[in-house]
């Protein structure tokens, strides 16, 4: 494996599909076209969210008092403190309202047909071991505290709101997470094609 930072100040600022807000870009792969993407949504008005379709989506509460999810077919979900999170098909219509204010939401959305995809909200009390899929890139997002990534060729030291990437490399078998806080660990395994 091979670990690979990625700082929260380098984070890529960009408009949403709708054009209605914005988010913080934290990966996504391939660059052009991509099959999965990372990010942190920006949301400070009621609002509709984009349609993607062929994909689906994972939401998870970072900042903020609250987001309620409006389904067009009825279904209402309500995130709120702390880091509620909801998975739902990108081409589900819906509306969200927030009945306290702007907040911000750590978005996963990856092409179905392409990838799986795992969200993880994890405490950090001690080591947490990574071991080497020839498929699978795990992204470690820091919610709070502070953990470093045990990597032999270079230590990689995360704070509050930083990510980082462990991806196959054919080289080292293993990771190693240490440090104390609490992360979101998302695994993406990409899907044999037909």
């Amino acid at each position: 494996m091979r670990s690979q930072l990625l700082p929260a100040h380098e984070y890529r600022r960009v408009r949403w599909k709708n054009q209605l807000g914005w988010t913080r870009e934290i990966h996504c792969e391939p660059a052009e076209d991509w099959d999965w993407r990372i990010s942190i949504a920006e949301v400070d008005q009621d609002g509709p969210f984009s349609a993607f379709p062929g994909c689906d989506r994972e939401l998870v509460l970072l900042a903020g008092e609250g987001m309620d999810l409006h389904f067009d077919d009825g279904e209402t979900v309500e995130l709120r403190p702390r880091h509620d999170s909801h998975r739902f098909a990108g081409e589900r219509p819906l509306h969200a309202t927030l009945p306290a204010g702007p907040t911000q939401d750590f978005n996963v959305i990856w092409k179905r047909d392409r990838v799986s995809v795992q969200v993880l909200h994890r405490p950090v009390v001690g080591a947490m071991v990574f071991f080497d899929e020839p498929a699978v890139t795990w992204l470690v997002h820091v919610l709070s505290g502070h953990v470093t990534i045990k990597d032999p060729l270079e230590p990689v030291s995360l704070g509050h709101g930083d990510s980082a990437l462990l991806h196959h490399s054919g080289g080292v078998s293993r990771m190693i997470i240490d440090g104390g806080g609490e992360v979101l660990l998302v695994k993406v395994e990409r899907l044999a094609q037909p």
